[in-house]
């Protein structure tokens, strides 16, 4: 029989979703989190990078994250890229360091945070089904070759179609807690 491999595809579809738990780690909650910068990118040096390769980020209290920017010169393009971040936060300015306090969410901000969560987990499910779509491929073309038997192609399709169906259900459960976890006041 050719080679087919299933782990290849599971991989891939683990990637989807760590990707996924990545993402919906920056989404605010009403608790401060490192990861909450961890989308926002700062013009240094020429080039975009992310915020924690110019700084340091910590969590002090519940309702705050304050960060320490290395380099003196770069606190304002720092401190620029968070007020247009989207994110809706206001950092202050001390010397090296910024202070980000975070308000509270109002219902309104934590319908648009759980808004933002379906988009992430969708992109992560059109990822997995492009993941499926591609062994589906490779399967069709095995059998077509000759390499694999209609029956096998059957069965191993059946796999992959399985392997795709926990997947989105795994990112479905992520997202419910997710959501749950915003909307909790």
């Amino acid at each position: 029989m050719a080679e087919f491999d299933f782990e290849d595809i599971k991989r891939r579809m683990d990637g989807a979703i760590a990707s996924l738990k990545s993402d919906l780690a920056g989404l605010r909650t009403g608790r401060a989190s490192p990861n909450l910068l961890d989308p926002i990118t700062v013009d240094a040096y020429g080039s975009a990078m992310p915020i924690n390769q110019v700084a340091n980020i910590s969590v002090p209290e519940p309702r705050l994250v304050t960060v320490s920017v290395w380099d003196k010169q770069m606190v304002g393009k720092v401190e620029r890229a968070i007020r247009e971040s989207n994110l809706g936060l206001n950092p202050v300015t001390d010397g090296t360091t910024l202070r980000i306090p975070l308000p509270e969410l109002n219902e309104q901000r934590r319908k648009e945070l759980v808004k933002v969560a379906h988009q992430y987990g969708e992109q992560a499910k059109v990822a997995v089904r492009h993941v499926r779509r591609d062994g589906m491929d490779l399967l069709k073309k095995l059998e077509k070759d000759g390499d694999i038997s209609q029956d096998d192609s059957r069965q191993m399709s059946d796999r992959v179609q399985k392997m795709t169906d926990e997947s989105v259900s795994e990112i479905d459960k992520t997202l419910s807690a997710k959501e749950s976890e915003i909307m909790q006041v």
